[in-house]
């Protein structure tokens, strides 16, 4: 099965205070297991190095240490899919005409790097929002 990650997904799996730690861990588990196929937009990469690096939590995430956490845990094992500047443009031109805005701009850019990589699952913990995002790909959203 191809397991596309969301940010927030990865986010919850390296660090082990997040409440949803056990759960989203798991899906990563599934990839270094070899059971699963995992990817992750190429974009995701540098929120999930700007969440870690700010995630309140004593001691802090340090710049090295959330760069080792995503090379070990993310590029390691997971393909990365780039999407390509035309495919921001189209886009930009679909969410402006669907009056979407702000930061759900990122989640869409997620949701349509998983759908160029026939992703059978999109482990999200942002499921509402996603499939407000991409109603056809409802079936494929799930919460880890």
């Amino acid at each position: 099965m191809k397991v596309f990650f969301d940010t927030s997904t990865l986010v919850a799996a390296l660090i082990k205070v997040h409440p949803a730690h056990a759960q989203a861990l798991v899906h990563l588990q599934r990839v270094k297991a070899g059971i699963d196929a995992g990817l992750v937009a190429a974009h995701s990469l540098a929120e999930l190095y700007a969440i870690l690096t700010s995630f309140p939590i004593r001691p802090r995430i340090s710049p090295e240490t959330a760069r080792r956490l995503i090379q070990h845990d993310v590029l390691d094992i997971l393909e990365v899919v780039s999407l390509s500047d035309k495919d921001y443009v189209t886009l930009i031109d679909q969410l402006s005409a669907q009056g979407i805005a702000g930061g759900a701009t990122y989640d869409a850019l997620i949701l349509q790097a998983a759908a160029q990589a026939d992703a059978d699952q999109v482990v999200t913990l942002n499921e509402k929002d996603f499939r407000r995002l991409r109603p056809d790909l409802t079936d494929r959203i799930v919460h880890p």
